[in-house]
């Protein structure tokens, strides 16, 4: 999942036919606003603030679209172009923008185990993103540990449990209602014990209690360095990219609470709001580990800038 070397297998193949297809209603949105801005084929400044417009449309953002536009003017402003020839610049800007946070996420053999507490809002998909990431790491050869840290959504734990047993890994769960810093503590014995290689614990979202949840998060994070001073060694906010542009203010909420490391993006096949991944990028600089398209096993992947750039333009790569 989480490397490209060697040659591209068909699962790869497959999953990067879902992601284009899960990007194109965003870039169909795109591209039709594109070709409507490009009437008289020049590009002045009037041209350049519908593009603007259309950027923004796509959740790109305010500040991520004036940049993109302001490069275009810097290259093609008073001059003939295509919306062919917007949309490949248009792809090469996003493109530089996104390079920078495409990093995917290693495990660091130095931890054992490497501890990743992961965090996001209920729905977002943080319990099928702990699950596929068991399930990759365990098929190369990875021991994990799962820890059942949302304690009080039961459907939650026994999700958690279902993908343990796909991945062959353990499961540490409680009661409901539960301390899930307790079950955190537990966790984080239990593998060191078991010589784990990863330890991921899945965690609570209910933002409506935002204190609650902050006192949780802060209280996990404080019983694990009892253990190891260094845990977490990375902390994932699962995005689901069907919220927008909401998903900055979850980026900002959840960096209060904790020292979040990097992102990772689900849910793309299902909205036309694809565009804020690179808002995101842009605005906060975090890496970018992978992106999600379905709920298969295999629908979470490295996150290629390259690739979801030019298929956000409609431009296969």
């Amino acid at each position: 999942m989480f490397g490209r070397e060697g040659s591209m297998s068909k699962i790869q193949d497959g999953w990067l036919s879902r992601l284009r297809s899960g990007l194109s209603r965003t870039s169909e949105k795109l591209n039709s606003g594109i070709s409507a801005a490009i009437t008289n084929r020049k590009l002045d400044t009037a041209t350049l603030e519908e593009l603007e417009e259309v950027l923004i449309s796509a959740d790109i953002g305010v500040t991520t679209a004036a940049k993109l536009s302001a490069s275009l003017a810097d290259t093609k402003f008073k001059k003939e172009i295509s919306d062919l020839e917007i949309r490949e610049a248009l792809a090469n800007n996003i493109t530089k923008i996104l390079r920078p946070v495409a990093t995917p996420l290693e495990i660091n053999s130095r931890f054992k185990p490497h501890v990743i507490l992961v965090v996001g809002v209920n729905g977002s998909g943080k319990t099928t993103t702990i699950g596929k990431l068991a399930k990759n790491w365990a098929s190369t050869g990875k021991s994990i540990v799962l820890a059942a840290g949302d304690t009080f959504r039961a459907a939650a734990v026994e999700q958690l449990k279902i993908w343990g047993e796909r991945a062959n890994c353990p499961v540490i769960a409680s009661s409901p209602g539960s301390d899930a810093a307790g079950l955190a503590f537990d966790a984080l014995e239990q593998a060191q014990k078991n010589n784990a290689d990863v330890l991921l614990i899945d965690t609570a979202g209910r933002l409506q209690n935002r204190e609650d949840l902050m006192g949780e998060l802060s209280k996990i994070i404080r019983v694990l360095r009892k253990i190891d001073p260094n845990a977490p060694h990375s902390c994932l906010l699962v995005l689901d990219a069907t919220v927008g542009q909401n998903a900055h203010s979850q980026v900002e909420t959840f960096k209060e609470m904790t020292d979040v490391s990097g992102l990772v993006m689900t849910k793309l096949d299902g909205t036309a709001r694809g565009g804020v991944v690179v808002a995101l990028a842009e605005r906060f600089g975090l890496p970018v580990h992978a992106v999600g398209v379905g709920e298969g096993e295999e629908d979470l992947q490295a996150f290629d800038a390259e690739f979801f750039a030019r298929n956000l333009l409609g431009l296969n790569s």
